[in-house]
């Protein structure tokens, strides 16, 4: 018997077919007692009060039943939108196809969803007092996804006018004061904001003059050639509405001693006050005494003859990789601008044809989607990867400005790009041996298995007994 594991694995000419279950909650006679102490409250919790409390950077607090009732039917939409534009909370990849387990994910699952809006739909009661969990302890509305950092550097601060154009380019570097050489585990980008002036716009990113940022990491001990190429990047970079970035524990990056840190491409957008900010980049070091066993690495591939026509709203657009060497894929981070609205992946290896995933895209909110360590792609030598993007360039998609023009590819936000940001391990022959075995073992995974992103997991070589006994 065929197995498939984690989610849909299908052969060239197979259609996906997207849909969603009828839900069993909205036809249930039950479905009246959902409440908000015992139903709604513990989804808050987990994947909506952190950005949604008092001070933070959410538009409202939504801890308390006299907060979130006036919120009901805004938030029965929001969250019903699942992978598209706006959807709350910010999390696009798509259920219904590919890879699913990912590290630190918010999303809801399609009961709570229904929870919700089968609360909302039938008055949003409060329910028992006795029911409602005891409140999440916040640290402050400051903290880090990646906890506290151990290092944490401020980049120079920029002016940027209200309504001036778009600029990009070098804003300085920084010098770090660390004593010896580190290995980070996790780094994260903060937009501080030191001073805002009157007025503002009512759009994506308005809070924020950051569109993007990327950072070298310089070790002064360097050649003159190997500091050239450190200040070109190569590090996480900083994006609007971007999750923290978590290499993979075998492979933390090299932070040397007396690193200078420099903002060598920055890209800023005026929000329409007069804005005075800075970013803090927090750094979360594995314990001394660590050494990497691996290399994790960019493996970014994009498309430049950008092509969008005005005022259509289903456009597409694709590119091609070729694998050169057995990869373990760590990250897979759409990025488009302001008309894409979806990026699938998909892996092509001899006959076999899978879609790794597909996720919605908003301008506002660039996720990274880090792969759990027991779902990350494990690709052969020589797989094609496939990267499709769809973009809505027509009033229908409110992060236009004027979908009435052309545009092609380029820096500003108003024009394009199309890039998969992704991250990866090359691995030889016989370390990527070895995932698999580990990965078949930890699994189950047994012989004509099909598994979303190992296209050899489930072929096993055949032994001297099994070839004798089918000639």
């Amino acid at each position: 018997m065929t197995r498939t594991f984690l989610s849909l694995s299908v052969a060239a000419g197979v259609a996906l077919a997207p849909a969603f279950a009828a839900p069993a909650l909205a036809q249930d006679s039950a479905s009246a007692e959902v409440t908000f102490t015992k139903d709604i409250a513990p989804i808050l919790q987990r994947s909506c009060q952190k950005c949604h409390r008092p001070d933070a950077l959410a538009p409202m607090s939504l801890i308390d039943y006299e907060e979130v009732r006036p919120w009901a039917r805004a938030i029965k939409q929001r969250t019903g939108l699942r992978d598209k534009q706006g959807v709350m909370p910010p999390w696009f990849i798509e259920k219904d196809i590919g890879i699913q387990g990912f590290k630190n994910d918010p999303s809801l699952s399609e009961e709570e969803i229904e929870k919700i809006a089968v609360w909302a739909d039938n008055g949003a009661p409060r329910g028992d007092p006795a029911d409602m969990p005891p409140p999440v302890a916040f640290i402050d509305v400051d903290e880090w996804e990646i906890g506290e950092p151990d290092l944490i550097i401020s980049s120079p601060s920029v002016q940027v006018a209200g309504e001036q154009p778009d600029w990009w380019g070098a804003i300085g570097e920084v010098q770090t004061a660390l004593a010896e050489d580190r290995y980070v585990a996790a780094v994260e980008y903060k937009e501080v904001t030191e001073h805002r002036g009157s007025g503002g716009r009512d759009t994506v990113g308005a809070l924020f003059v950051f569109h993007h940022a990327t950072m070298g990491v310089v070790d002064p001990a360097a050649s003159e050639e190997e500091q050239a190429r450190a200040r070109l990047g190569g590090w996480p970079v900083h994006e609007v509405g971007r999750n923290a970035d978590y290499f993979n524990p075998e492979a933390g990056r090299r932070m040397p001693a007396s690193a200078r840190i420099v903002f060598n491409n920055t890209h800023l957008h005026a929000n329409g006050a007069d804005t005075t900010a800075h970013l803090d980049v927090g750094f979360k070091f594995h314990p001394r005494g660590y050494e990497p066993t691996l290399n994790e690495r960019g493996i970014n591939w994009a498309i430049v003859d950008i092509d969008l026509e005005a005022m259509d709203p289903d456009q597409q657009l694709e590119t091609f990789f070729v694998v050169p060497e057995p990869l373990k894929m760590t990250i897979f981070e759409p990025h488009l601008h302001a008309p894409g609205v979806r990026m699938c992946l998909e892996a092509i290896w001899g006959r076999t044809r899978e879609m790794l995933n597909c996720a919605g895209y908003d301008h506002g909110w660039v996720r990274v989607y880090t792969y759990e360590d027991d779902t990350a792609p494990l690709l052969p030598a020589g797989t094609i990867l496939r990267l499709v993007g769809y973009f809505n360039n027509s009033p229908s998609n409110p992060n236009v400005p004027d979908p009435r023009n052309w545009s092609g590819d380029g820096q500003r936000s108003v024009d394009q790009m199309f890039i998969n940001l992704a991250r990866g391990i090359y691995l030889t022959e016989e370390e990527f041996a070895e995932e698999i075995a580990a990965r078949r073992e930890k699994l189950g995974i047994e012989r004509g298995d099909l598994v979303v992103g190992c296209p050899l997991c489930g072929l096993f070589e055949e032994t001297p007994a099994e070839t004798d006994a089918s000639e």
